[in-house]
């Protein structure tokens, strides 16, 4: 295990005191699935449910810009503790933020244009631009207002459900770095991989190693369960994915689980979101034993049985409903939601229920509420 530095808890002796300064948590659902253990229903969350279909947000983004809300603690805790507020039918929180805040914490400006979506001015475009990164990044000093929005969250949740933090996969956000945004063929940071692949494998352990710095900082500010989004995960073939972005990810899991450890806690379990990864070489490769992840988040381009058999029996799964069956009405909703649960039944394991990707702006909540409901009634366990 390489040497990492130890952070100090802050205000507390042990990690025991250190959690007994939040409320104690009524549910925990979502805790015990993400630990394999067998649960009475599925807990169900969703991706972005703290988003543009609601409302209230839209109240609050009429006042403040993007990265104004997540870079606010006040604010974002108020964004986060919206859907909590609305839909008592979910089963866990995510912090309001963004994955981009790290090529933020690494120098770079990234700026969220409401036509464009985010927009990063000055990619990297060649080796000689990774200059521009500092060599190491002071966590607490460029995003300690994640860490505390988490704990004012923590404080404002009293206790109903738990606390994920987050964060995006190395090379989702190296993509996002070299493109300077997104992209429909990634054809410019693809294109390192082929021409730089050393200095592209020292980009990716660079920005792991400030994703799992944030994921610890998320931790001791009281996050109680971290998942890593790897949204673009499925554009490398299946060759770039094991040789690039995979032990970039696996640098994450050991990294934070071996600084947890030392700090007297290492029980806090990880989900990873490899959006699009089917093919079966690289799903192999997911299982906790060799991955350091007990959760795998689906999409919903892969069959849970079909899943459940490439990983095997021993890592839970995440997902997977599609995004548009919330545009399906009562009864397509109702239908779909019936045939998901069957399949992650026979599937067998722990599941926690969810989306294939993110929930999406033109959602009209009571259909999202209605899409927990029945979750509620067809994941329950015969």
């Amino acid at each position: 295990m390489a040497s990492y530095t130890i952070p100090k808890l802050k205000g507390a002796d042990t990690w025991r005191e250190l959690e007994s300064k939040f409320p104690p948590l009524k549910n925990d659902l979502l805790l015990r699935a993400a630990r394999g253990e067998e649960t009475p229903r599925a807990p169900v969350w969703v991706m972005r449910q703290a988003g543009r279909y609601l409302p209230e947000f839209m109240e609050v983004r009429k006042k403040h810009s993007f990265f104004e809300c997540c870079q606010t603690p006040e604010l974002a805790t108020k964004l986060t503790l919206q859907p909590i507020d609305r839909y008592p039918a979910l089963d866990a929180s995510i912090i309001f933020c963004d994955i981009l805040v790290v090529p933020q914490a690494l120098g770079m400006e990234v700026l969220m244009e409401p036509s464009k979506g985010p927009v990063l001015p000055q990619p990297l475009t060649t080796p000689a631009d990774l200059a521009r990164l500092p060599e190491t990044v002071d966590v607490q000093k460029e995003l300690g207002y994640v860490f505390d929005a988490i704990t004012l969250t923590r404080q404002g949740l009293d206790g109903r459900v738990p606390l994920i933090g987050f964060c995006g996969a190395p090379w989702t956000l190296m993509a996002y770095m070299c493109e300077g945004g997104g992209s429909k063929t990634f054809e410019r940071s693809k294109s390192w991989l082929y021409k730089y692949p050393e200095e592209s494998k020292a980009l990716l352990t660079k920005i792991a190693d400030v994703c799992a710095d944030l994921l610890v900082g998320q931790v001791l500010a009281g996050a109680q369960m971290l998942q890593v989004f790897d949204s673009w995960a499925g554009e490398l073939t299946p060759n770039h994915f094991q040789e690039f972005a995979f032990p970039a990810l696996v640098h994450i899991s050991r990294k934070v689980r071996h600084v947890l450890k030392e700090l007297g806690h290492d029980e806090v379990p990880m989900t990873l979101f490899p959006r699009m990864v089917h093919a079966p070489s690289s799903l192999a490769l997911l299982k906790p034993e060799i991955s350091g992840y007990d959760t795998l988040g689906l999409d919903q381009g892969l069959d849970a049985v079909e899943a459940r058999r490439l990983v095997g029996p021993e890592i839970n799964l995440q997902g997977n409903f599609d995004p548009v069956v919330l545009y399906g009405g009562r009864e397509g909703i109702e239908k779909e939601v019936a045939r998901v649960c069957k399949r992650f039944h026979e599937a067998g394991g722990g599941w926690i229920a969810n989306l294939g990707h993110g929930i999406t702006p033109n959602v009209k909540p009571e259909d999202m509420g209605w899409f927990l409901e029945c979750v509620h009634k067809y994941s329950v366990r015969k």
